[in-house]
């Protein structure tokens, strides 16, 4: 029976799908037809590529024929204006389709990916838990609140039978971004359009350890449970000058709160429209940015054996990786 990964010609979906052919299991990929693979271009010979999408119920059933296993880990990340309804489509209703097609067809266990930001914050320095209840409306960030609602057509299909496990990464440095996830941060500091740092910090996470902990939890993971496929916590400050010490760009200094976050917004339109700053610069990434994204890891390391690498291993092998294919 095949192992099928939706989202495969993602960042997190591509290094699963190679890890998981590395280890010799029979895998398939579920792929939308005008989806760019380069992602997986080293190893589409030796897999089974399956064309559908998961907005498509009729294309996951013929998917999910043969299969016995599903890791996914599709889905739309985008966090800024304009594309509420494409991030509900995909991120919940494709969700729920592809757990009804999984209950529909026998599936022996699912692993969901999810993200820490369907988990929620503490509201200080203190690191989230799994155990944290959803408290991100406020920031109004659509991608945030439909992870969560996927969350809910989870549980709901473990309480219809379906054996699924949840993992929740944080902000994922490593080789293989091609589509510039996290790597983004890294190009735009390296090009210099980053001219100021928020306020707030974040969670960073090594690719090969989650890949690691997809893998741990479909093999040891607790029905209905969740993951947090975390690393360190680090301040904004401390992220970007750890980049820029890494790619040998000069380092930001002026600090962003949220309190001028909307004025900032404002001026700098037409910069981001030219791209002479950061894409990253809009309302809904900085007005999140001035809070603490912060999580332990420690339920995965107890429970999966999570290894939690550096950052600065992480980061560098990402910028080793773009300098490599030429892609900075």
């Amino acid at each position: 029976m095949d192992v099928l990964v939706t989202g495969a010609t993602g960042f997190i979906g591509s290094n699963l799908a190679r890890r998981l052919v590395e280890l010799g299991y029979p895998v398939r990929i579920l792929m939308r037809p005008k989806s760019n693979p380069r992602a997986i271009a080293d190893i589409q010979s030796r897999v089974k590529i399956v064309y559908g999408d998961i907005t498509d119920k009729s294309s996951l059933e013929e998917a999910l024929k043969g299969v016995s296993h599903v890791y996914h880990c599709a889905g739309k990340a985008y966090i800024g204006p304009g594309k509420r309804d494409l991030l509900y489509n995909v991120n919940v209703l494709g969700t729920r389709n592809l757990l009804d097609a999984a209950l529909k067809n026998g599936i022996e266990r699912v692993v969901y990916t999810s993200s820490v930001s369907a988990i929620g914050i503490t509201g200080t320095k203190q690191p989230a838990d799994e155990s944290q209840s959803w408290n991100l409306d406020d920031l109004r960030v659509d991608y945030f609140t439909t992870k969560h609602l996927a969350e809910l057509e989870v549980a709901e299909a473990v309480r219809k039978g379906l054996d699924c496990v949840i993992v929740n990464p944080s902000y994922v440095f490593g080789a293989g971004d091609v589509n510039f996830n996290a790597g983004m941060l890294i190009r735009d500091l390296y090009l210099r359009k980053v001219p100021v740092y928020p306020s707030g910090g974040i969670n960073v996470s090594d690719i090969n350890d989650v890949v690691d902990g997809h893998i741990a939890a479909m093999q040891k993971g607790r029905t209905g449970e969740r993951y947090i496929l975390g690393g360190k916590n680090l301040s904004y400050k401390e992220l970007f000058d750890l980049i820029c010490d890494i790619v040998g760009a000069p380092k930001v200094f002026v600090p962003l709160t949220e309190s001028i976050v909307k004025i900032f917004v404002a001026l700098t339109e037409k910069a981001r429209k030219l791209r002479r700053i950061t894409a990253l610069a809009n309302r809904e990434i900085l007005l999140s940015a001035t809070k603490f994204f912060y999580y332990t890891p420690q339920k995965a390391i107890r429970e999966l054996g999570l290894n939690v690498r550096q950052p600065e291993e992480s980061i560098a092998c990402a910028y080793e990786y773009y300098k490599t294919h030429h892609l900075l």
